[in-house]
């Protein structure tokens, strides 16, 4: 009984070593697992084992299977996109023709200050020859952009009116994530140099990086800061012009003016052609004159040579 009990145990080893060689996704048999399965007082024998190893790969492989539907059925996953909202840049454009450019300059600083802003350059141009214009930029809270451009029309004549919005998320994000990282680069080279020691030569170095990565680090923060006061405050640029004038050619002329001008021009173009003229008069007087008075003495004398001679 006992020599059967040893080849029972054997030939079940046995089967359970040739099923893990051929798969090696199958937990294999160990020997303590089936010892002990022998003397729990379940069927002993080649037939027996063989069968409970076929069950326990068929729940392996059903398992395997169920894992792997799962998974294709699971729906992917989208990775996390940042977005920054409200990182719009407005600006505006507007051109107006006004009564007075003094009088259009003092209503837009008025309208600047009653929404939170203010007037930034201005610059005024003036001439004898040229119509009256200024230009000014309206600094406001971005959030009353559009009470700015419906403000500056009551100024006169809108010529011409453009507004343009400029998103700039998508670069603060990327400037965000580039100053998180030199950052952490910074931290870790004060690590280094905090607990570890060297050469001169390195330590220097070491130094020379970290002060290369706050500069760029201030650099972001700069770009940041600027695209922060950007987006907060919005520019309405203002062009305004006085009315060209209706009877005058040019503006600053005056028509009579130009007409008595005009006048005593052409009168001393006359005299200066008239004196001019006599350089060519004068020589050819004086020689018609010498002419006649030469023909004159010729005919005189002619018949007092007729007369002698007969």
């Amino acid at each position: 009984m006992s020599g059967y009990r040893i080849r029972s145990w054997i030939s079940f080893a046995l089967v359970g070593l040739m099923v893990a060689a051929c798969d090696r996704a199958i937990m294999p048999v160990s020997d303590s697992a089936v010892a002990g399965y022998g003397m729990a007082g379940q069927p002993e024998g080649p037939s027996s084992a063989i069968s409970e190893v076929a069950m326990m790969r068929g729940r392996a492989e059903e398992k395997a299977a169920d894992k792997r539907v799962a998974h294709l059925q699971s729906p992917p996953q989208a990775l996390p996109q940042p977005r920054v909202a409200g990182m719009i840049i407005r600006n505006g454009d507007v051109a107006i023709q006004v009564d007075s450019v003094e009088q259009a300059i003092a209503a837009a600083r008025q309208l600047a200050t009653s929404l939170g802003g203010y007037v930034g350059n201005v610059a005024i141009f003036t001439g004898a020859l040229q119509v009256r214009s200024a230009t000014l930029e309206l600094k406001v809270p971005a959030q009353r952009f559009d009470e700015a451009m419906a403000g500056v029309r009551p100024l006169g004549k809108v010529e011409r009116s453009a507004s343009t919005a400029d998103d700039v998320g998508e670069e603060f994000v990327d400037i965000s994530a580039r100053v998180a990282n030199a950052k952490r680069l910074e931290a870790r080279l004060l690590d280094i140099l905090a607990t570890r020691t060297g050469r001169l030569q390195d330590v220097l170095s070491v130094e020379r990086e970290l002060a290369r990565v706050r500069e760029e680090i201030e650099r972001y923060e700069g770009r940041i800061r600027y695209l922060g006061a950007r987006v907060a405050t919005s520019t309405i640029n203002v062009s305004v012009h006085e009315k060209a004038p209706i009877i005058a050619a040019r503006p600053g002329t005056n028509i009579m003016g130009t007409a008595v001008v005009r006048m005593w021009r052409n009168f001393v173009n006359v005299v200066a052609l008239g004196i001019e003229s006599l350089g060519v008069v004068i020589p050819v007087l004086v020689l018609a004159w010498a002419a006649l008075w030469i023909w004159r003495r010729v005919k005189r004398g002619a018949p007092a040579v007729a007369r002698q001679t007969t």
